[in-house]
C-alpha cells in the first residue's frame, strides 16, 4: 500500500485509530462495572465518586491506547502482510514510527499515573482516603500494559498459547476498577477477572478463524492457522464457553449478586451459546461473525445486570 502523508486532521484521526477506541471503551465499561461491585450498595450514595470513577476510566482508557499503540509499533512489520491492518496509521505512512511510540509510551504512562493518583480507596472504616495514592490499582493498570506489549506481543509469532496470554490483561480492567476502590487485592476480583478471561477466548477465536489466511500471511500462530479442520478450535471455543457459563454463576454463589441475576446470567448465557456451539459444529464465517456479534452484546449486559442487582 502506497504511503500518504496526513493532513493535521488526519493525523488527528490517526493517532484516534491508534488506540482501537471500540475496543478500549469496552474496557472501561469494564472498569466502572469492576468499580461498582466493590462500592457498597446499600451506602447513602449507592454510586462510587464521581472523581474516582473518572480517574480511573479516564487512566485505563490511556494505557489500553497506549498499548494498542506500541502492539501496532512493534507489529509495524507484519501489519503491512495483513489486509485486515494495512490500513492502520503505519502501514499507510499516516504516521511514523516514531510518532507511534512516542503517543504508546505517552498515553500509557500518563494512564497509570491517573490511576494511581486519582483513585483514592476506600479506608478500613469504609471512608474514603482522599489524597492517598492507589499502587495496587496503578501496579495493576501497568501490568495490563506491560503484559500486553512485552509478552503478548511477541508471542503471537512463536505459539498458539499466545490467546490464553493475551487474555490475562485483557481480563484484568474490571479488577483495576474492584482495586481502585477499596486500595487492594480482593477474592471478588478472581471472580471478575474469570468472567472476562473465559469470554474472551470464543470472542477472539471467533475473529481469528475468519481471517486465518491473514494472520498465516503475516507469519502469526493463532490456533486456527494451525488447525486446518477447525476441530481444536471448536473445542476450544466450547470448552471456554462453558467455562465462562460456570464463572458467571459465581457471583451469586459467592453472595456477590442477587437471585435476580443468576436468572439474567442464564438467559444471557444461552443467548451467547447457541451461536457459538453452532460456530463450532459448522466453522463458517458467518456463524463466526454472529458469534462475535452476540459476544459484543453479551459482556455489557452481565456486567449491567450484575451492577444492579449486586448486594
Amino acid at each position: 500500500m502506497t504511503a500518504v502523508p496526513a493532513s493535521p486532521g488526519g493525523k488527528l484521526r490517526a493517532y484516534w485509530e491508534l488506540g482501537k477506541p471500540r475496543l478500549s471503551g469496552l474496557a472501561v465499561f469494564a472498569v466502572v462495572a469492576g468499580a461498582y461491585m466493590a462500592w457498597p450498595s446499600r451506602r447513602v450514595n449507592p454510586h462510587p465518586p464521581f472523581d474516582l470513577l473518572l480517574a480511573t476510566t479516564l487512566g485505563n482508557f490511556l494505557a489500553a491506547i497506549g498499548a494498542a499503540a506500541l502492539n501496532m509499533y512493534r507489529e509495524r512489520e507484519l501489519d503491512p502482510l495483513m489486509k485486515r491492518t494495512q490500513g492502520r496509521p503505519l502501514p499507510t505512512g499516516r504516521l511514523s514510527p516514531r510518532e507511534v511510540l512516542g503517543f504508546g509510551l505517552v498515553a500509557s504512562t500518563l494512564g497509570v499515573l491517573c490511576v494511581l493518583v486519582g483513585s483514592s480507596p476506600l479506608g478500613g472504616d469504609g471512608v474514603r482516603l482522599v489524597g492517598s495514592w492507589n499502587w495496587t490499582a496503578a501496579g495493576l493498570c501497568a501490568v495490563i500494559v506491560l503484559s500486553y506489549v512485552l509478552v503478548y506481543t511477541p508471542m503471537k509469532v512463536r505459539t498458539p498459547l499466545n490467546t490464553l496470554v493475551g487474555a490475562i490483561p485483557g481480563a484484568l480492567p474490571p479488577v483495576v476498577g474492584h482495586a481502585a476502590v477499596l486500595g487492594h487485592l480482593a477474592m471478588p476480583q478472581a471472580v471478575l477477572f474469570a468472567i472476562l478471561f473465559c469470554w474472551q477466548i470464543p470472542h477472539f477465536l471467533a475473529i481469528a478463524w475468519r481471517y486465518r489466511e491473514d494472520y498465516a500471511r503475516a507469519g502469526m500462530r493463532m490456533l486456527p492457522t494451525l488447525d486446518p479442520t477447525g476441530h481444536r478450535t471448536a473445542i476450544t471455543m466450547l470448552i471456554y464457553m462453558a467455562g465462562l457459563a460456570l464463572a458467571s454463576f459465581v457471583p451469586y454463589f459467592t453472595q456477590m449478586a442477587e437471585a435476580q441475576y443468576a436468572a439474567a446470567a442464564l438467559l444471557l448465557n444461552l443467548l451467547f451459546f447457541v451461536p457459538t456451539a453452532f460456530a463450532a459444529l459448522t466453522r463458517r464465517d458467518e456463524a463466526m461473525r454472529m458469534t462475535f456479534v452476540v459476544s459484543i452484546v453479551y459482556l455489557p449486559l452481565l456486567f449491567v445486570a450484575m451492577v444492579w442487582w449486586r448486594k
